[in-house]
């Protein structure tokens, strides 16, 4: 009896790439597959106003954002790793974290290898100094906080509840979902000022 063909752990990529998502390779890595498929993905579940969803390409930039607010003078390097903290969805999407909790796989393992091979691409070292995870959940905390209460219909005192108060010394951005063209080309003009 003939053995049943493996199961397929890889994704076409539209730059025609081919990459393996149980052992990603930096060579099948491209900044234009990153950014079309973050453009793609909707933060919350595609629960917030406006006539687009909020892109996680768009999240990306906003934490990029407050992480600069945050820790000024920081470098470039630093700053496209922030920029790239959320790169693995572009190819598994964005689980909302209860859901992360119940898969009962180690998902966290499997995303921090695809992180790597991202970082690898392009001149990051593979795992992110604990210093800079913290600042980068910090940011990604306070993102959360803004989305929520201005997309996703949560009152202050609810984002408050799950996501703490955001640091008084940052600026709050107003909000504006983006068309997909538009989200992706902002996520890679910030890429390209940032030397990546």
């Amino acid at each position: 009896m003939a053995k049943p063909a493996p199961s397929r752990a890889w994704q076409r990529m539209l730059s025609g790439r081919r990459l393996d998502l149980l052992d990603p390779s930096p060579l099948d890595v491209e900044i234009e597959d990153i950014a079309h498929g973050l453009a793609r993905v909707a933060r919350w579940n595609g629960q917030t106003k406006g006539a687009h969803a909020f892109s996680v390409a768009q999240h990306c930039v906003l934490v990029e954002r407050l992480t600069a607010e945050l820790k000024p003078g920081l470098t470039r390097q630093a700053r496209l790793a922030a920029l790239l903290h959320d790169a693995p969805e572009y190819v598994i999407g964005d689980l909302i974290s209860p859901f992360k909790a119940a898969v009962g796989i180690d998902y966290k393992d499997f995303e921090l290898r695809l992180l790597a091979a991202i970082h690898l691409r392009f001149g990051l070292p593979a795992r992110t100094p604990e210093p800079l995870i913290k600042l980068f959940k910090q940011a990604d905390i306070a993102s959360a906080y803004f989305e929520a209460t201005q997309l996703a219909g949560f009152t202050s005192q609810e984002a408050k509840r799950y996501f703490g108060t955001p640091p008084k010394d940052l600026r709050v951005p107003r909000l504006v979902p983006l068309a997909v063209a538009e989200a992706q080309a902002l996520f890679l003009e910030r890429f390209h000022k940032l030397g990546g």
